[in-house]
């Protein structure tokens, strides 16, 4: 079932983030801070959370709107436990924030992912969702790892 979060959700969305391995200590801080201001913040047009919850949360996404646009989003997270990918979860997440984005008449879906070739699965997974490459920085995260940044036209402007 995925659903919006709850602030209960909070302490098993840091587990889940820490058992997907994508996150260190520090990130996982930011994490912790991003979800705490995200319930102190009474406003959600331009950002949500969404759960794959089945008695314990098994995936997440994370969208943002894009500042100084008109109907540009990024998904900036999207993460499932380990046990339960390759299930069809993160495509039907990614479904979902795209249901969520067209009903309100947005129009253009951003992802970005790391240029290593240990990401050349989340790069076929966004491929396979309907996203294409639209951008290279060179050397983003550090000297030798690209940022790529994938697009995908949800209406047309």
């Amino acid at each position: 079932m995925i659903r919006p979060i709850t602030p209960d959700d909070k302490t098993a969305l840091i587990i889940l983030a820490e058992k997907v391995g994508l996150f260190g200590p520090n990130e996982l801080k930011v994490l912790d801070e991003m979800l705490t201001g995200y319930f102190g913040d009474n406003s959600d047009s331009d950002h949500f959370w969404l759960i794959d919850d089945e008695e314990e949360p098994v995936g997440v996404a994370y969208c943002q709107s894009e500042r100084m646009t008109v109907g540009t989003w990024n998904l900036l997270l999207i993460a499932i436990r380990p046990d339960r990918q390759r299930q069809g979860r993160g495509a039907a997440l990614i479904q979902y924030v795209e249901q969520m984005l067209t009903a309100r008449s947005e129009r253009l879906l951003l992802v970005e992912t790391s240029g290593l070739e240990s990401f050349e699965g989340t790069r076929a997974f966004y491929r396979k969702c309907g996203f294409s490459e639209e951008a290279r920085i060179r050397d983003f995260y550090s000297s030798g790892e690209d940022k790529i940044i994938y697009r995908k036209m949800l209406r047309e402007a």
